[in-house]
């Protein structure tokens, strides 16, 4: 009987294991498929990129010359005074206008989808914040905003490409002055926590609505009527080229914190 029961059993086990083994194989083929796939469609992408980005640039010498000749035009224009040559120089004036504009949206594309080459040194974060503030201390008080800052005593050394940096929270800081047409008050503070400096960006508008908030580093999303809507992707694509990461906290009506981490320099 023990005989039969082995022979009984090798002959159930070839079945199985064939079985078996068509699953594996199946199941090896299906993420095998699922690679290539992903690999194809990366590299779809990659090609997308480069044909837009080449087209970007191709849109943006033309507009170039557009808006030279306009600026021509309307030089021209100037010569004269009556009302019909006034009524021209004026749609000329609102054509540049958006000619500039669309300049705008193609220097912010190509900035945001450009690859960036990063210039590493140890920089002193304290001290490009100050430089920064200094910068940007005039734009703030023509938009009746008050600026407050809260910097440490000692350096706050980064390993960072520090104009990449700089663009990045003065982004931040565009943003939060944008969003406070009426006047308020801007906090820029830089601390150090731990293995990591910390920058604060808080306004004191009037917030972001909570369904807004998970779209606001959506590309080309934006509340604004003019606004490129790459602003604030290209500040967390900045952030994280450098390893670091950016939070957003916001109420209605108490204002917006922006919180940019990155690693300190490993001396």
């Amino acid at each position: 009987m023990v005989g039969w029961h082995i022979l009984l059993g090798a002959v159930l086990a070839g079945p199985v294991c064939i079985l078996l083994s068509l699953w594996a194989c199946r199941r090896v083929w299906r993420n095998a498929r699922r690679l290539t796939i992903r690999a194809r469609g990366k590299e779809r992408l990659i090609e997308v990129g480069q044909l837009v980005g080449g087209l970007a640039h191709e849109i943006k010498n033309p507009l170039s010359t557009i808006n030279v000749n306009l600026t021509l035009l309307s030089e021209d224009l100037r010569r004269y005074h009556d009302e019909e040559h006034g009524r021209l120089a004026r749609r000329l004036a609102a054509v540049r206008t958006e000619v500039g504009r669309l300049q705008g949206i193609l220097d912010d594309f190509l900035r945001f989808a450009g690859k960036y080459e990063l210039a590493l040194k140890p920089t002193d974060l304290r001290r490009a914040i100050e430089e920064l503030l200094d910068f940007f201390a005039p734009q703030a008080e023509a938009a009746h905003v008050v600026f407050r800052s809260s910097l440490p005593q000692t350096q706050v050394v980064c390993n960072i490409d520090e104009n990449l940096v700089k663009q990045a929270v003065l982004n931040l800081m565009i943003n939060a002055v944008q969003a406070m047409p009426e006047g308020g008050e801007l906090l820029m503070r830089l601390s150090n926590q731990r293995s990591k400096a910390v920058i604060e960006v808080t306004d004191t508008g009037p917030g972001i609505p909570p369904e807004v908030l998970p779209r606001i580093f959506d590309a080309y999303y934006s509340t604004k009527r003019r606004g490129s809507g790459l602003g604030l992707p290209t500040t967390r694509r900045i952030v994280r080229e450098h390893e670091g990461d950016i939070e957003v906290q916001s109420e209605p009506g108490k204002g917006t914190r922006f919180v940019v981490t990155l690693p300190l320099h490993k001396s």
